[in-house]
């Protein structure tokens, strides 16, 4: 049996001409249960002749898997596989959003004003005041998702176009849960000066970048550079949104283990960009003891010399006892554990030797670092990036809140004080008497996240002096 649950990611609909006498459809399902499927909805489509026609959906752990038990079901005589529609495919036709007029344009008098010649006193009036760009056009509201392609999902580097469903899936969050217009925009460049001169160009357009699946380290240094050329906040979620979200559960976690993060030992497993930013946030609020570690093992100040600039800042600012060896060594004794890296790196082992109500978030999609099941025994509390488990740690949690708190202000900049109160600001949406090992993090339909994190965000960007939307 797989350790991987059939999911709706890997979902299709057989059409299936099923011989109309008792025991048939019981046939199919105890097939497609002996390949551990996850059979879903049953319609009856329509008689027609001797066979009944019903269409069966059906989740899979992947391709291979959904291959497979279609050519068992096709096997069952008294039915017959007419078609077979891959849900996922379905769903992306044509892409999965849209323009639409907000006013509609319907007569002389709204075409005037909309276009020519009524919108030629609004472009006069930009001009005159660069600053009333951001009400009177769609700036105040955009947030461009930029991507090269680079670092896709776990897929890696498959191109710009191969990009755009994920960015286009980004776009659909931003607007379904803080109302904020998201455009995909995937560069046909992967090198670090012409993306930054791009952003740069289109920038004028919107209210805040957000950098999507672009590979470390050169996200560290695009990231960077852009917040110090463009007066909006420029965000790489792959950093930040992962770490505002492994934040918040850690801050509900270390309530329920009864631990203060000044005392804990924390090993991050993954020195990428999640893994630099996860580091930052810890230490932003308290954190004393951190060991990161990468495919070589412990970072330390002994390997500067062969580390990049990301890993060099880890070495600095991390490890203060200068330890070296392998994940087993770093993980002796320690009380959290976030795996950031890939999947099934982590050994039982490791989690075996960490310290008394161990907290481990594997955070690696779809294939966590140690499948819970493992550690279910071990760990005091263990989280996610899966929807199928408890405790899912999904950026979608933060970036919509905070993009709509940062432009509410009309903030510069999105800062640490921004994203510790995104943090907290999500782990206060579980009241602390509903908390237990199974309930860290909210769900992501919670409604009050996005309110309660945008009005958290707005207040900090107030507070730390980058809001420049005159207080109400």
């Amino acid at each position: 049996m797989s350790d991987i649950q059939p999911s709706v990611s890997y979902s299709f609909t057989m059409r299936l001409y099923i011989e109309n006498k008792p025991g048939m459809l019981a046939k199919v399902m105890n097939a497609i249960a002996e390949k551990e499927g996850d059979p879903g909805g049953v319609d009856v489509v329509k008689v027609e002749g001797k066979y009944k026609v019903r269409d069966l959906t059906v989740s899979a752990r992947d391709d291979k898997h959904a291959n497979s038990i279609v050519e068992t079901v096709k096997k069952i005589d008294g039915v017959k596989v007419r078609n077979v529609s891959d849900r996922v495919f379905l769903l992306h036709l044509g892409g999965k959003i849209r323009i639409e007029n907000k006013v509609p344009v319907d007569t002389r008098d709204a075409l005037s004003m909309a276009y020519t010649p009524g919108v030629g006193r609004i472009c006069q009036a930009i001009a005159d005041d660069k600053e009333k760009a951001h009400t009177l056009t769609i700036k105040q509201n955009s947030v461009a998702v930029v991507s090269d392609g680079s670092a896709v999902l776990g897929m890696g580097n498959i191109g710009p176009e191969a990009a755009m469903p994920v960015m286009e899936g980004k776009a659909m969050l931003f607007k379904e849960f803080a109302d904020v217009d998201a455009y995909p925009i995937c560069l046909n460049t992967q090198d670090v000066d012409e993306i930054i001169k791009a952003v740069e160009w289109i920038s004028p357009g919107f209210g805040g970048i957000n950098l999507e699946d672009i590979s470390a380290p050169r996200c560290f240094e695009i990231e960077q550079r852009l917040k110090k050329s463009l007066d909006i906040p420029v965000f790489h979620d792959d950093q930040h949104g992962t770490a505002v979200v492994a934040m918040a559960a850690t801050i509900n976690a270390l309530k329920v283990a009864g631990k203060k993060l000044s005392d804990l030992r924390v090993v991050i497993v993954g020195a990428g960009a999640a893994g630099v930013a996860c580091t930052q946030i810890l230490l932003e609020a308290g954190a004393k003891t951190i060991l990161c570690t990468d495919s070589k093992g412990i970072i330390n100040r002994d390997r500067v010399p062969e580390l990049n600039e990301s890993k060099k800042w880890l070495a600095e600012n991390t490890n203060p006892q200068n330890i070296g060896g392998s994940v087993l060594d770093a993980t002796a004794g320690a009380d959290l554990l976030i795996g950031v890296s890939g999947p099934g790196i982590i050994p039982v082992e490791a989690i075996e030797q960490m310290a008394t109500d161990p907290i481990v978030f594997a955070l690696a999609n779809p294939i966590p670092e140690i499948m819970p099941e493992k550690i279910q025994s071990i760990a005091r509390i263990i989280a996610t990036g899966r929807s199928d488990y408890p405790n899912q740690i999904n950026n979608v949690l933060a970036f919509p809140g905070l993009f709509r708190g940062a432009l509410d202000a009309r903030a510069s900049d999105i800062n640490e004080d921004m994203k510790l109160a995104a943090a907290h600001a999500i782990a206060g949406c579980i009241d602390d008497e509903d908390l237990s090992e199974t309930y860290i993090v909210p769900s992501v339909f919670n409604k009050k996240i996005v309110r309660r994190v945008s009005r958290a965000v707005k207040e900090a960007a107030y507070k730390s002096g980058v809001a420049k939307r005159p207080q109400p």
